[in-house]
C-alpha cells in the first residue's frame, strides 16, 4: 500500500537506496578482501618455491634431500600452515621429503607437475581450505624433482568469517542511522513547503495579496515560488480588473436603465397626448440603442479575448483596409470639411474585419475631435520588424495624465461630451484587445492644443513581408 505522505515516500526511497548501497559496498569489500587474500597466498607460495629452488641448486642431489635436508627444513620450520613434499619424477618414485604438521592428501601426489607453476584449491578431510602449488625444480646434478607446497588457509577463512559477522551485526545499525538521517534530511528539505501551504490556505478571491518569501529557498523551490508569486500577481490584477470592470459596467448600465425607467414612469403617470407618448417612446428607444451598443461591444470584447479568434488569420493589406474605412467615413468628414489622407502600405497577418474595426474606431474619434477645415492623416510605416498604422489629427489634444488610461474599459477623458455623443467608453478598449489578439499593441501620443496620434503596432511576419 502506497503512503500518501511525500516525506515518508522520500524517506523510504532514500533509506532503501542507502541500504542497497551499503549492502553493495559490503559485498564489494568482501569480494575484494577474498581476492587480495587469494593473491597474497599465491604470492607467498611462489616466494617459498623460489627459495626452495635456490636451496636445491646449492649442491644437493636426490640422496642429499633425504640425508641432509637441513637447509630445506629451515625454510619450512616455524610455518605451521605450510606443508612440503619432494619426490622424484618417476611414476613409482618415492617421497624424498615430507614436512608439515599434517601429511598432504595422497591424491595430490598423483597431480602432474611441470616446469610451469600450477595451483590447486582443495579441501582436506577436516574441511580446511588448502591452496597447493606444484612445479618441477632442478637439482645441482641436473636432475629434476617434483615439489608440492601447500598452504592451509584456515586463517584467511577465519578472517572472512569475522568480517561477515561484523558486517551482519553492523548492517542493521547502519540501516537505522541511514533511515533516521534520510528522514531528517527530507523533513528539512521539505520544510519550505509548509510556507507554501500556509500561503495557499490564506489565498482567496477576496485576498490575493499574499506572496511567498524567497529568502533561503533552494534554487528549485525558489523558481517555483517565483512562478507562484507571478501567478498570484496576475490573478490579483485579473480579479481587480474584473471587479473594476463589473463596477464600471454596472455604472454604465445603470444610467440608461434609470433613464428608461424614469421616462416610462413619467410618461405613464397620467394621460398624455399621443405626441408625448411618441416622444417618450423615441427617447426610450435611444436609451435602448445605447444599451444594445454596450452589450454588442461587450460581446465583441469577449470574442477577441478568446485565443481561438486567432485561427482565421490571413495576410491583410493595411493600406487597402484603411482606404475602405476612409470611404465609409467620407460623408462624416465632408460634413466637417475635413480632408482624409493616406500614405504608405504594408502587409500583416490578421483578421481583416477586426483590423477594419480598429481603424474605424480610431478614425471616428479623430473625425469627432478634429476642428473643421483640418485634415486627418493615416500613415503606414515599417520599422524594426514592426508595422505601424497611425491616425493623427490636430485639435485640442489630450492631457498627459489621461494617456495611460485611455485604453481602459469605460474610461473617458471627457465623460460628459462622450456620453452626449452616444459613446460607450469601450471603443479604445476594443482597439487594444484587437491589437493584443494580433500580438501587437496600441499606443497614443498627444501634444495638448496641437496634435494627437494613435498608433496600431503589428509584428512583421516573414510571410506577409514577402507578399
Amino acid at each position: 500500500m502506497r503512503t500518501s505522505s511525500l516525506s515518508m515516500r522520500l524517506g523510504l526511497t532514500v533509506s532503501l537506496m542507502g541500504a542497497g548501497l551499503v549492502v553493495l559496498l559490503a559485498t564489494l569489500a568482501y569480494l575484494a578482501l577474498t581476492h587480495e587474500l587469494e593473491k597474497l597466498a599465491r604470492r607467498g607460495l611462489e616466494n617459498k618455491l623460489e627459495q626452495l629452488e635456490h636451496s636445491l641448486r646449492q649442491g644437493l642431489n636426490l640422496d642429499d634431500i633425504s640425508a641432509r635436508p637441513h637447509s630445506l627444513l629451515d625454510l619450512i620450520m616455524g610455518h605451521d600452515n605450510i606443508y612440503l613434499t619432494i619426490m622424484g619424477t618417476g611414476a613409482d618414485a618415492p617421497v624424498l621429503l615430507s614436512v608439515g604438521a599434517k601429511p598432504q592428501q595422497p591424491l595430490l601426489l598423483d597431480v602432474p607437475a611441470g616446469k610451469a607453476l600450477a595451483y590447486l584449491n582443495w579441501v582436506d578431510d577436516r574441511g580446511n581450505r588448502i591452496l597447493s602449488a606444484t612445479r618441477l625444480l632442478p637439482l645441482h646434478s641436473g636432475e629434476n624433482v617434483r615439489v608440492l607446497l601447500s598452504l592451509d588457509r584456515s586463517d584467511d577463512e577465519a578472517l572472512l568469517s569475522a568480517y561477515l559477522r561484523s558486517t551482519v551485526i553492523a548492517l542493521p545499525l547502519l540501516l537505522i542511522l541511514i533511515g533516521m538521517g534520510a528522514w531528517w534530511l527530507v523533513q528539512r528539505g521539505l520544510a519550505p513547503l509548509q510556507q507554501f501551504s500556509r500561503v495557499a490556505a490564506k489565498v482567496s478571491t477576496q485576498d490575493l495579496t499574499h506572496r511567498l518569501s524567497l529568502d533561503n529557498l533552494p534554487k528549485e523551490l525558489g523558481e517555483l515560488a517565483q512562478g507562484i508569486n507571478f501567478m498570484l500577481h496576475r490573478l490579483d490584477d485579473g480579479v481587480r480588473q474584473l471587479s473594476q470592470f463589473s463596477d464600471d459596467l454596472a455604472h454604465e448600465l445603470r444610467a440608461p436603465l434609470t433613464n428608461l425607467m424614469g421616462k416610462a414612469q413619467v410618461t405613464l403617470s397620467r394621460d398624455r397626448p399621443l405626441e408625448e407618448y411618441k416622444a417618450g417612446l423615441e427617447s426610450c428607444t435611444e436609451e435602448m440603442e445605447r444599451l444594445s451598443r454596450i452589450v454588442s461591444d461587450m460581446l465583441f470584447l469577449a470574442q477577441v479575448s478568446h485565443p481561438a479568434a486567432r485561427a482565421g488569420f490571413s495576410p491583410v493589406s493595411l493600406g487597402e483596409e484603411a482606404q475602405r474605412v476612409m470611404e465609409l467615413f467620407a460623408l462624416s468628414a465632408e460634413d466637417k470639411h475635413l480632408t482624409l489622407n493616406l500614405r504608405g502600405d504594408a502587409w500583416v497577418m490578421g483578421d481583416r474585419l477586426m483590423i477594419q474595426r480598429a481603424i474605424s474606431n480610431l478614425l471616428s474619434n479623430a473625425i469627432r475631435h478634429t476642428p473643421e477645415g483640418s485634415s486627418v492623416l493615416l500613415l503606414v510605416e515599417t520599422y524594426d520588424q514592426h508595422v505601424s498604422l497611425s491616425v493623427g489629427n490636430p485639435g485640442r489634444g489630450i492631457e498627459a495624465h489621461h494617456l495611460p488610461h485611455l485604453f481602459e474599459r469605460f474610461y473617458r477623458a471627457d465623460s460628459s461630451r462622450t456620453r452626449a455623443e452616444g459613446g460607450t467608453g469601450l471603443g479604445l478598449a476594443i482597439v487594444q484587445s484587437i491589437m493584443h489578439l494580433h500580438q501587437g499593441h496600441a499606443d497614443v501620443s498627444s501634444q495638448p492644443g496641437r496634435f494627437t496620434r494613435f498608433n496600431l503596432v503589428f509584428p512583421q511576419h516573414l510571410k506577409t513581408a514577402q507578399v
